[in-house]
C-alpha cells in the first residue's frame, strides 16, 4: 500500500498507489500525491513493468509528472534516454491530460508529449490484455469522470482494484470470485444531516460490503478513506454487509494474495 488517503494525502498517508508484484515482476494501480516517494522504499520506478491508472483525478495519477522528471533527468539511468519506455494504461485521454499536468500548453504539446519516457495505452470498458505477465481485465465503473476497475489474475489467484465508483453492477461482475477486493469506502452511509449520500461518485462503507458480498470475494480490503471520516464507522457498515474478512488499509502495509 503506497498510500491509500482518499481524495489527496493525509497526515499519515499519500493518497491513491499500490504495488503488485507478481511472477518477479511490477506494476503499480495508480500514483496518486506522494506515492512516488513511498514506491522508492519498494522497487526503482526504473524497474516498474507498467502503471495502470483507473481515472485521471489528481488523487490518482498527480505524481506521474514526478515520475516523468524522474525518468528523463535522472543522470545515471539504467539504460540510455531512447530506451525503454513505461508502459502507461488508462483512460482514452490519458496521453493529453497527463502531458498538460507535467506543464505543457497545448501549443507545446507537439514537442513534450511525455512519449520519449511513457508508452501511453487506451484501456475501455471490458480490455482484456497482458501486462506484466499477469492478465488485466477492466470494467468501465460510475464515477464522474470517465474511471475503471481494474481485475488482476496471476498464477490463478485474482485481485480486483475498485478504482473510485459509484454503486455498480460492472464492479460485482468483474468481482465475481475475486481472492481479494481493493474497494474505497470513501463516506458513511449518510451525511452529516442524515441525507443520502450522492449518487455516481463514491460508495460507503456499507455499499462496499454489499458489492463484496454479492461478488462472493474471498477477502474486503478498505482504501481512499478520506481524513474528516472516521474510519471505523466505515469499517462496521462493510462488516455489517459482508460477513468475510474486512479490514482498513494502510500506508506501507502489504498483503498475500
Amino acid at each position: 500500500m503506497l498510500g491509500c488517503s482518499g481524495s489527496g494525502p493525509g497526515p499519515h498517508s499519500p493518497s491513491s498507489g499500490y504495488l503488485v508484484r507478481a511472477g518477479g515482476r511490477a506494476l503499480v494501480c495508480d500514483l496518486g500525491n506522494g506515492t512516488l516517494g513511498a514506491l522508492h522504499r519498494y522497487v526503482d520506478p526504473f524497474d516498474l513493468d507498467a502503471l495502470l491508472l483507473s481515472h485521471l483525478h489528481p488523487d490518482h495519477c498527480a505524481d506521474v509528472a514526478s515520475l516523468v522528471v524522474y525518468r528523463r533527468y535522472h543522470p545515471a539511468p539504467p539504460y540510455p534516454p531512447a530506451g525503454r519506455r513505461l508502459p502507461v494504461y488508462g483512460p482514452e485521454e490519458v496521453a493529453d491530460r497527463l502531458t498538460a499536468q507535467y506543464g505543457a500548453s497545448a501549443a507545446e504539446r507537439h514537442g513534450e508529449d511525455l512519449t520519449d519516457v511513457l508508452d501511453f495505452r487506451v484501456v475501455a470498458d471490458g480490455t482484456d490484455i497482458e501486462v506484466a505477465g499477469c492478465r488485466v481485465l477492466t470494467r468501465r465503473t460510475v464515477h464522474p469522470c470517465e474511471s475503471y476497475a481494474t481485475r488482476i489474475e496471476h498464477g490463478g489467484r485474482s485481485l480486483v482494484y475498485s478504482g473510485d465508483t459509484g454503486a455498480c453492477e460492472s464492479l460485482i461482475e468483474l468481482a465475481r470470485g475475486a481472492d481479494v477486493l481493493l474497494c474505497e469506502a470513501t463516506w458513511p452511509r449518510l451525511g452529516p444531516h442524515g441525507e443520502a449520500q450522492p449518487e455516481g461518485i463514491h460508495l460507503s462503507g456499507q455499499e462496499a460490503g454489499e458489492h463484496a458480498a454479492a461478488a462472493g470475494v474471498g477477502r474486503l480490503l478498505l482504501t481512499h478513506i478520506p481524513v474528516w471520516y472516521d474510519s471505523a464507522v466505515l469499517l462496521a457498515e462493510a462488516k455489517s454487509a459482508y460477513d468475510g474478512p474486512v479490514e482498513l488499509v494502510s500506508a506501507g502495509a502489504s498483503y498475500q494474495i
